[in-house]
């Protein structure tokens, strides 16, 4: 399957790209979304891609070559995205992109082992210069721990047993390997093959996804004019919770306890949610690219420096507004 860029046009229209204004694809993949925002930012508009993986990079190159100096590139982790932007000249910026999810060249190369549809090794590393790999965590995490893994990123119930299954079977060196040891942990009948919360949950310890998307989005919304707009597209429950409440508090003002009669952590609410419900593809795009089912894209709007948040109008007296997500 080629690359297919998930709610292509859900993103454009969100980010609202428009001539002369500077955006961010922390996550630039194969170039799909960026060339979408260089083309409706046309002639002038501007976006800085960065990506973990040097072949995604190469792909995105020329890909978007024609684009010439308004498309600019960055090898780096996401996580990095304030020092990345500022030495490109990326600050402030008029839209930011977070795609969480992998691309087709992931997924259709084997050898890079985030599948298990056919055989490669158990690498899984976004950024092939990093140490460790999934191989690494499979054979020398203790039981205990790997079960812990399994459990807190992939949601698995039957981590234990799985864990257990996979320590009496060391060392496992494959896909189909692990895939296999997986199946026969957790027998049964499954609308999707058993050993895919495991493989989830390998891939983000490797690449320390979750850490990284928790450093990303402060820097992110820092970035942002006011006006300015944060689109994120997620593929599971850990990543989505975990943008959710972020773009919840961060639509807030105060966060003192309920307790407290008046606010003293001084906090002003930085952003506003554009989108009260995550859109999620519709049944022609899952039908074209049934990996888009499980995506989920939330848009938030960066507020004016001077904004005052509405729940505490008049202290010490406390109202809350309903949260708009």
């Amino acid at each position: 399957m080629g690359h297919v860029p998930v709610l292509y046009q859900e993103v454009i229209n969100g980010l609202q790209p428009r001539p002369g204004g500077r955006y961010i694809d922390g996550t630039v993949g194969a170039g799909g979304h960026a060339g979408g925002v260089l083309a409706a930012s046309s002639p002038d508009g501007r976006v800085l891609g960065l990506d973990a993986d040097p072949e995604a990079l190469a792909v995105a190159r020329e890909r978007l070559a024609p684009y010439g100096e308004r498309f600019v590139l960055a090898h780096a982790d996401f996580r990095e995205l304030g020092r990345v932007a500022r030495r490109h000249g990326f600050d402030p910026v008029d839209g930011i992109l977070l795609d969480l999810g992998l691309s087709s060249l992931q997924l259709d190369a084997p050898e890079r082992g985030f599948a298990f549809q056919e055989e490669g090794p158990l690498d899984m590393r976004f950024d092939p210069s990093q140490p460790t790999t999934a191989a690494d965590l499979v054979n020398r995490l203790p039981e205990a721990e790997l079960a812990d893994l399994i459990y807190r990123y992939g949601e698995e119930p039957a981590s234990r047993r799985i864990a257990r299954a996979i320590v009496a079977r060391r060392p496992v060196q494959t896909t189909a390997e692990l895939a296999e040891i997986v199946r026969r942990a957790v027998p049964g009948h499954y609308k999707r093959h058993p050993a895919t919360r495991t493989f989830q949950a390998l891939r983000i310890a490797v690449n320390e996804e979750l850490e990284s998307l928790s450093a990303v989005l402060p820097q992110a919304v820092e970035l942002l004019k006011p006006g300015g707009r944060l689109a994120v597209i997620t593929f599971h429950s850990l990543e989505d919770r975990l943008v959710k409440d972020f773009l919840r508090k961060e639509a807030r003002g105060c966060h003192c306890p309920p307790e407290t009669p008046t606010c003293v952590c001084g906090h002003v609410a930085t952003l506003r949610i554009l989108t009260r419900h995550p859109i999620q593809p519709g049944d022609a795009e899952v039908q074209r690219n049934p990996r888009s089912r499980s995506a989920k894209l939330r848009i938030a709007e960066k507020r004016e420096s001077n904004y005052i948040s509405p729940i505490y109008p008049t202290p010490p007296r406390r109202r809350r507004l309903r949260d708009s997500v």
